[in-house]
């Protein structure tokens, strides 16, 4: 018999025996180990295959000796959880048996305080399959325990338990674990990760942020030049491609951070609807796209597209957290979009584009900055846990975005008297248009900032305000009208 609720008390006299990974958690231990280990100290990537020689129980011990799990981070599976307090209730004795570590078993027992028991891995006997079912056996005897497993390694120890309880398996090992056992309590699987869920931790949304690509090609007036167009659009998958994979790669890195951030923990790696292991899998597979259509324009795209990769990975690994070099950075990677569009279509870079994009994306990044020191401040914390900023420096933050932002407009302005101007544009006074709309929307998006009206992230922001879109409408009838 079956049941998907926690009515059902079960047999109270024996012991029950949870696994953790995959059952308890919905997510693996190790590989969180690992990944928190690589953010923590990027370099120790090239300790790990050597470890891999100590076997699995070395590897899992070298590794929850480096780094240490914040329990209450994890995604648990509540379900699970609330049938086990219920047996604890009960007086039923909980035993998590575990291959992970000791050390992360002994963790995630104290934080949860209703196991009577522990047993796990050390650094020398991994804990798992036909080695888990012989020390149950052993300390309870056969058909002495209650088992509850997620995968189809634990059907080594369902057969010798006197019941199993299926935690988030497929309904083929549910119907196996059924053959070699009766079945206590089972919980609904975890879908595989449809599309849907993929495409939302590929941030499909960010690939907005890729339309500067096209910046080159409009401004250069060969938007309906069909070769410069396509090879444009090659250049705006590459870079979401790219970008995705880079997201996802992130994501990995800022677990343990996202989970305990309101809106981040919603993320499908955070929340566990999306595996460790798939995201793994997905994100070679991302790059390889991006290169694929990179292959279509020419080679120098593709040594921008290296640049915006490495520069967007230091970015994850270690600059992230540096007070302004982050927001440097940050509008250094919008301007590399500019330039990958217009190498893609090979026409000479304008250094009044670039320094135009340099100061409007920093003070774009810096809106970015102030409004999450702006909701910390409502939320009555005084330090960004991950970043290098105080609530004391909001001041300054504002006072560097927005004379960014209005050194942007100088900018635009004086290419507007430029020679160059003239060469390209018959009408070019129509730009100051252009300028002025421009002045408006920036100081618009500080002044909805400081009201505590902006999202963490303007870009996003500018997506779904409805002014943004009027904004670019005046914009592109005046480049039109100077033409």
């Amino acid at each position: 018999m079956t049941q998907t609720d926690s009515e059902t008390l079960g047999n109270t006299s024996l012991p029950l025996c949870v696994d953790l990974d995959g059952t308890l958690i919905q997510t693996d231990s190790l590989w969180e180990s690992c990944l928190r280990l690589i953010s923590q100290h990027p370099f120790m990537v090239l300790l790990l295959p050597f470890w891999l020689f100590l076997g699995k129980a070395g590897f899992k011990h070298k590794v929850a000796q480096k780094v240490n799990l914040d329990p209450a981070s994890l995604p648990f599976n509540t379900s699970l959880l609330k049938y086990l307090t219920q047996q604890r209730l009960h007086n039923r004795h909980i035993v998590l048996v575990t291959a992970a570590n000791k050390k992360i078993a002994e963790t995630i027992a104290h934080h949860l305080k209703i196991f009577d028991e522990i047993l796990a891995s050390d650094g020398t006997h991994n804990l798992s399959g036909t080695n888990k079912a012989k020390l149950l056996c052993e300390k309870f005897g056969e058909k002495g325990f209650v088992y509850a497993g997620n995968a189809n390694i634990d059907l080594n120890v369902w057969r010798h338990a006197a019941a199993a309880i299926v935690v988030n398996a497929s309904d083929a090992l549910a119907a196996k674990a059924q053959q070699v056992t009766t079945i206590e309590a089972s919980y609904p699987s975890i879908q595989k990760p449809s599309l849907k869920i993929i495409l939302k931790a590929m941030r499909i949304h960010q690939w907005a942020k890729n339309l500067l690509i096209f910046t080159a090609l409009i401004l250069s007036h060969n938007l309906f030049n069909n070769n410069a167009l396509q090879l444009s659009v090659f250049a705006f998958l590459s870079f979401g491609f790219a970008a995705s994979a880079i997201y996802l790669f992130n994501d990995l890195i800022d677990l343990e951070a996202d989970r305990n951030h309101k809106r981040k923990k919603h993320r499908p790696l955070a929340a566990g609807t999306l595996s460790i292991q798939w995201a793994v899998i997905i994100i070679p597979l991302l790059l390889i796209l991006s290169y694929a259509f990179a292959w279509q324009t020419n080679p120098d795209f593709i040594v921008v597209l290296s640049v915006y990769l490495l520069l967007t990975t230091a970015y994850s690994l270690y600059l992230k957290p540096i007070a302004l070099l982050d927001v440097i950075t940050l509008t250094s990677l919008y301007t590399i979009r500019i330039i990958a569009g217009a190498v893609a279509i090979a026409v000479p870079l304008s250094y009044w584009l670039l320094a135009f994009s340099m100061f409007i994306f920093l003070s774009l990044a810096l809106i970015k900055r102030f409004s999450e020191l702006k909701n910390l401040t409502q939320q009555g914390e005084t330090k960004s846990v991950s970043r290098d900023y105080h609530i004391d420096d909001l001041p300054a933050v504002s006072l560097f975005g927005i004379s960014s932002g209005y050194i942007s407009i100088m900018v635009l302005v004086f290419y507007i008297h430029d020679l160059q101007a003239d060469k390209l544009y018959s009408q070019p006074d129509w730009l100051w248009f252009v300028a002025i709309t421009i002045l408006y929307w920036i100081s618009r998006m500080w002044l909805l900032a400081f009201r505590g009206n902006m999202n963490e992230d303007p870009v996003l922001f500018a997506i779904r305000d409805r002014t943004s879109y009027i904004v670019s409408l005046i914009v592109m009838i005046s480049l039109y009208l100077a033409l």
